[in-house]
């Protein structure tokens, strides 16, 4: 289909969005509560927009609370999982029950960083999720995964990502744009969090723009920052930064990753992005291998995201993983609207 006749598209979607937002806002449609706090993490456009590592940054803040911990859990969709119309439990809280090809990347991704901290559920129905993680998991606190417009669920708190280097998503709705919902759809938020602020020369203009959207919401910028470099099956990397590299990966925002290479002072000498989401044939990391050796690459680097479907075997080249977490600015304010919210004592 030639991209100019997804305007016509894009507008009927508007239309369908505003309307849906309408109906909830005036009662029109149901909304169900669960009996514990639910805080939402999520976006309004598609793609990558950092959203996976605050949900593990508000899981590890959460967990933190005060004398006792507080027994967390995910609540998302599981995109991209074989059987997205089932419930499936990735991880208990202290054992990974599913592996990455039944879960998704990003579900397995969350469940392996936060065993121990909180167990992680896929279920188109959060609210079927989460009554199942109260009655079987005790769940005290939920953390839900893309839950901006999942609006059959009160939450607590509203938390929205915005993308500093792409913030609207070309200006246009699905399925001719990114945006998921009309922008005004930002005056729900509890609080908007900038997300690769150091990405872009200045910030103060997408500030502003969220402000007229939602006059008195929290706003806040955060990057994210290198933890460390590893091997696929989590061994530390012998790692040199004077051996040439190059990158891959199949993420939401592909830009992002390798800037943040360079930023970090790893100039691949290749790189190649894939879809988001994707999983690699044999042959395509046989490609990625050529390329990266034909440009005089010794090792390649890429996502945690993509490490998950990846093992050191299907490589000649040795592969290494970049770890990542989010760096928030002022975060003793958004810790202190996440205590408010769950009404418990967090440290920091």
């Amino acid at each position: 289909m030639h991209i100019r006749l997804l305007r016509p598209l894009s507008a009927i979607y508007s239309a369908v969005m505003r309307a849906r937002s309408t109906a909830y806002r005036r009662g029109w449609f149901s909304v169900s509560r669960l009996p514990v706090a639910v805080i939402s993490v999520g976006n309004l456009t598609t793609g990558g927009t950092g959203k996976t590592p605050l949900v593990d940054w508000v899981c590890r803040r959460v967990a933190r609370e005060g004398p006792s911990t507080k027994r967390v859990c995910v609540l998302t969709r599981g995109y991209a999982r074989p059987n997205q119309k089932s419930q499936l439990v990735v991880s208990d809280g202290n054992t990974i029950l599913a592996d990455q090809y039944l879960a998704g990347d990003e579900p397995y991704l969350l469940a392996k960083n936060l065993l121990g901290i909180a167990a992680v559920i896929c279920n188109p129905d959060r609210i079927a999720g989460g009554q199942w993680a109260i009655e079987n998991l005790a769940s005290e606190v939920f953390v839900l995964d893309d839950g901006f417009q999942h609006q059959r669920l009160h939450r607590d708190l509203d938390i929205v990502t915005i993308d500093a280097t792409n913030p609207w998503g070309g200006g246009s709705l699905l399925p001719y744009g990114r945006l998921r919902e009309p922008a005004t759809g930002l005056s729900r938020a509890g609080c908007v969090v900038i997300t690769r602020s150091d990405q872009v020369e200045e910030v103060d203009s997408l500030k502003t723009s969220i402000q007229q959207l939602a006059p008195g919401v929290p706003v806040f910028t955060s990057r994210m920052v290198t933890t460390g470099i590893r091997t696929l099956d989590d061994q530390p990397a012998p790692f040199d930064r004077e051996v040439p590299l190059a990158a891959f990966c199949g993420v939401g925002n592909p830009g992002s990753f390798f800037d943040h290479l360079r930023r970090g002072g790893l100039a691949p000498v290749f790189s190649r992005s894939f879809p988001d989401h994707h999983n690699y044939t044999t042959n395509e990391l046989a490609e990625i291998e050529n390329s990266a050796a034909a440009h005089g690459a010794k090792i390649l680097l890429t996502t945690a995201k993509d490490a998950v479907k990846l093992s050191p075997e299907r490589f000649n080249l040795p592969c290494f993983v970049l770890d990542v977490q989010i760096s928030i600015d002022d975060d003793a304010r958004l810790i202190e609207m996440i205590r408010n919210a769950c009404r418990i004592k967090l440290t920091k």
